[in-house]
């Protein structure tokens, strides 16, 4: 179990900072777990004015730290804004400057990497951002090296997700790189949410293996799920990967606390809920969408993994048939 930590992890709140992603960061370092021992972060909020209207004006945030408080971020958060056309707080980017200069970690969520990039620091980096302002993005910051095909980004010191949900993703990611795979899991089974979901809205761009390959798994998790009607293999990831299998089994193991072929059976069997919530009624077809074969195998697969048959799950899960108009 892990001790109360001293790394401190502070968000900076600005006006019509989205309330989605303030929530997902103080849900996954900010709370209380006595199921692993008290506190992973020492976590604290911080704003540039002592009233800060979130986005849209639903409510106002007061009561918390000015903006001194990130010089003491050993980990300091931005999160998305709409209001892209508007120039950034001086004060928050003068902040974003000094923290990078003493090598603190930094953390975007969204539209939080257009900050990043205003702030000059993700010159020459790997980034990302959500998908429907990559355009936008890559028109405004050429020197930053967008890749928008994945979840999140990890550039060593510098870490950027893509769209709201995938707050969680990245934040558990963080989580994994400093308390390991099994505090990782025990937050994310907390969360009710999978340690790495199947992506959503992205888009997906083919992009060569790198000479150096990255050491997160996201660009081949990314890969692999737009993949997954072929008859993949722990060797064909490894070789995508550019790692022997034996590497990517101990990769999987410490970042995802699972096997590679246990992850993309996972994957699988999300991919045919959401084809049967989707309203598919012909199993075969979801079989052979999602690379499981056969019927037998998806009914097997199914319901080890959610307790229900297919039939079942559609009747549970699936689109309810409109009632007749009454007459």
């Amino acid at each position: 179990m892990p001790q109360e930590s001293s790394h401190r992890v502070v968000v900076i709140v600005e006006e019509n900072s989205n309330p989605f992603e303030l929530g997902c960061a103080t849900e996954v370092f900010g709370l209380h777990r006595p199921e692993i021992g008290g506190h992973l972060y020492d976590y604290r909020l911080c704003s540039p004015q002592p009233h800060t209207p979130m986005r849209d004006g639903f409510f106002m945030l007061t009561g918390v730290a000015g903006l001194h408080v990130a010089d003491t971020a050993d980990t300091l958060i931005i999160p998305s804004r709409t209001d892209l056309d508007t120039p950034r707080d001086p004060a928050v980017l003068d902040a974003l400057r000094r923290a990078h200069t003493r090598g603190t970690r930094l953390v975007s969520f969204c539209t939080g990497a257009f900050t990043l990039a205003e702030a000059g620091v993700l010159d020459g980096r790997r980034a990302t951002t959500h998908w429907q302002w990559a355009d936008t993005f890559r028109a405004r910051f050429p020197a930053v090296h967008l890749e928008q095909d994945v979840l999140y980004v990890d550039d060593g010191d510098i870490l950027t997700s893509a769209g709201s949900a995938a707050a969680l993703d990245l934040g558990l990611h963080v989580v994994r790189r400093d308390h390991g795979a099994e505090i990782a899991n025990s937050v994310s089974r907390r969360l009710v949410f999978a340690a790495h979901r199947d992506g959503g809205q992205r888009q997906f761009v083919e992009r060569p293996v790198p000479d150096l390959p990255d050491e997160s798994l996201a660009p081949l998790i990314a890969w692999a799920q737009q993949r997954l009607d072929t008859t993949l293999t722990v060797a064909e990831l490894a070789a995508r990967a550019a790692v022997s299998p034996a590497t990517l089994h101990r990769r999987f193991q410490t970042q995802l606390g699972t096997t590679p072929l246990a992850w993309l059976t996972a994957e699988r069997i999300t991919l045919a809920r959401r084809l049967i919530e989707l309203g598919e009624n012909r199993l075969d077809v979801v079989a052979r969408r999602t690379g499981l074969g056969t019927t037998a195998n998806l009914r097997a697969l199914m319901r080890r993994e959610t307790g229900l048959t297919p039939s079942a799950y559609r009747r549970r899960f699936g689109p309810q048939p409109t009632p007749a108009p009454a007459e």
